[in-house]
């Protein structure tokens, strides 16, 4: 007889479970519907048309940053935070899409996809050979910002980052494939070489000029040379164009040897929970209106072709930072993804470096 009641309260706590979870279960459901969670490099978007979207959807964004490809990965790979768009280089997108780790991207459902030029899609195949997975952003190149008054001349080439009379003055990228540009390109190399003689040469150049650089920076390399806290720094093309509308007296150049040139892109990762959402969200990013006031924000190469039809011709002809002539892209050359053991190489290298005195 005592048997009942326990029996009768056990079904009832099951009972009681099961609707909870099924509640739960629907409010996360629904949280995934009304909301995306977009991961992009710092200072990288407008965040008024973050709040532009919103109000139009309904849709709610989550916005998280981080600061090398590297940094993203290892976050993204943690998996603690499932991202419904990812903003990142092309050779990290490289490797999402070769591990699987990126999702098809529904063209047919965006309006306004047609605005990106069709050689900014040329570009990407490099990283996304078939057109599937991406939706191109800002590109750019990587070379020199250097400040007039602290500079003899223009520093043409990579070889004046070795140069003693601006030891302490000189600011390499803190990011071990951008700052191995220099030394391979003086070498001959390409910037994708995965010679381990190669790459050990270079990093023999680099533990010889650590001693004349000041430090080495991502985010900040922008604020120091605007504040002239340095006389050079390698640097990437949107940021040295922002830098000199601050300070009159820097200058920017690709070097002569050549450079990298680099496409931001967007992919929407394997684990995202809001596939529609992030499709509406690049859909938006790609509208003229919208594509406008961000270029005007972060200042870096647009891909929107709508946009640019927009802009003064004296505008590209004074602003060769983001607007580079033909000469100087064809002597650039786009990072791609090597592998993991030749990545495990370049980090390897890359922590001798940082433990030299």
């Amino acid at each position: 007889m005592h048997k009942c009641p326990l029996m009768f309260k056990a079904v009832t706590v099951l009972i009681i479970a099961a609707m909870l979870f099924s509640s739960c279960g629907r409010n996360v459901e629904e949280k995934a519907e009304n909301q995306i969670v977009v991961f992009n490099y710092g200072d990288y978007i407008d965040r008024d048309i973050l709040k532009q979207f919103e109000k139009e959807t309904g849709i709610k964004v989550v916005y998280e940053e981080f600061l090398t490809p590297e940094a993203m990965y290892t976050k993204y790979k943690n998996g603690t935070v499932k991202y419904d768009l990812i903003c990142c280089s092309d050779y990290m997108i490289d490797k999402m899409i070769k591990e699987k780790e990126a999702r098809e991207i529904n063209y047919t459902a965006m309006e306004h996809i047609g605005n990106i030029g069709e050689t900014y899609w040329k570009v990407s195949e490099s990283f996304d050979g078939d057109r599937k997975y991406t939706v191109p952003y800002f590109w750019g190149t990587v070379g020199i910002l250097y400040n007039t008054t602290m500079v003899d001349g223009v520093p043409g080439s990579w070889n004046d980052l070795w140069d003693a009379k601006y030891k302490n003055n000189i600011i390499m990228q803190n990011s071990v494939r951008d700052s191995f540009i220099p030394p391979l390109i003086l070498d001959g190399c390409s910037i994708n070489t995965t010679d381990e003689k190669s790459l050990r040469k270079a990093l023999e150049a680099l533990k010889r000029q650590k001693s004349l650089v000041q430090s080495y920076l991502v985010d900040e390399v922008r604020d120091d040379m605007v504040n002239e806290q340095a006389a050079m720094a390698v640097i990437y093309s949107g940021e040295a164009s922002l830098a000199t509308e601050y300070n009159e007296d820097l200058a920017y150049v690709v070097p002569k040897e050549g450079s990298n040139v680099w496409m931001d892109s967007w992919v929407i990762p394997e684990g995202a929970k809001n596939y529609n959402g992030a499709v509406k969200f690049l859909d938006f990013l790609c509208r003229t209106d919208i594509a406008e006031k961000n270029f005007e924000y972060v200042y870096y190469s647009t891909p929107n072709q709508s946009v640019l039809d927009n802009i003064d011709e004296e505008e590209k002809e004074e602003d060769t930072a983001i607007f580079p002539d033909e000469n100087v892209l064809e002597r650039c050359e786009m990072f791609t993804y090597l592998g993991p053991e030749a990545e495990e190489l370049y980090n390897k290298l890359w922590k001798e470096l940082k433990v030299v005195g």
